[in-house]
Parts: structure tokens; sequence; C-alpha cells
């Protein structure tokens, strides 16, 4: 029973993410809105660690797995996206390139703010 009720309280954001895309007129995927809700609740005490903690974990170990629908989607779209794959692959580069420099110029940031050294 505790897991159902961890993951009623995980749906339960992923639900109020859902409904906020939809009342804020911005590209956001919900997810990210059930997200960030999840985040503060568990920042404000609204809802302690221990109450998502063990389908969290699993939900978490399971990520690859729910990645198959969309690449099943990548395949049967090959047509349509094969006319624009070079452009495709530099933008996945580029972007990957940006985000790791973004996220270690951040980790350093907070490395130094920290007064943790690190070699």
């Amino acid at each position: 029973m505790k897991y159902l009720t961890q993951f009623v309280i995980i749906m339960g954001f992923t639900l109020l993410g859902e409904a906020l895309q939809r009342l804020i007129p911005l590209p956001i995927p919900a997810s990210v809105y059930g997200l960030l809700l999840l985040f503060a609740a568990l920042c404000l005490k609204i809802v302690k660690l221990e109450q998502v903690k063990e389908t969290a974990g699993f939900l978490t170990s399971i990520l690859p797995i729910l990645f198959v629908s969309p690449a099943v989607g990548i395949v049967e779209d090959w047509a349509l996206i094969r006319e624009d794959l070079l452009a495709i692959l530099l933008l996945l580069v580029a972007s990957t390139v940006l985000t790791f420099g973004i996220a270690g110029r951040i980790t350093q940031a907070f490395l130094k703010k920290g007064g943790a050294s690190h070699d």
C-alpha cells in the first residue's frame, strides 16, 4: 500500500503540472511544471522525502525503458527526419556542448562559493 500511496502523490503532481500547462500559455512541458511543483513541495516540507522516495527511486531506475516509445516514433518517422538529419545532428551536438559548458560553469561557481576546492 505504501508504494501505491507514493505513486498517487507523484501522479498528483503530474496532474497539477498538466493543469498548469493548460492554464499558462508558455511552451513548457507539463512534466516540467509537475517536477517543479514536487520540488517546491519537498523544499517547503509539504511533502516529506520519505513519502515518495521508494517509488521515485523505482521510476528513476526504469527510466531507460520509458524511452522505448519515443525511439519507436523516431523509427516510424524516419522519412521525415532523414531530410533534416544534418541539421538535427548539428543542433544535438551544439546543445550538448552548450549544456556541458553551462553545467560546468555553474558547478565551478558553486564549488567556489562553498569554499570547496576541486582539482
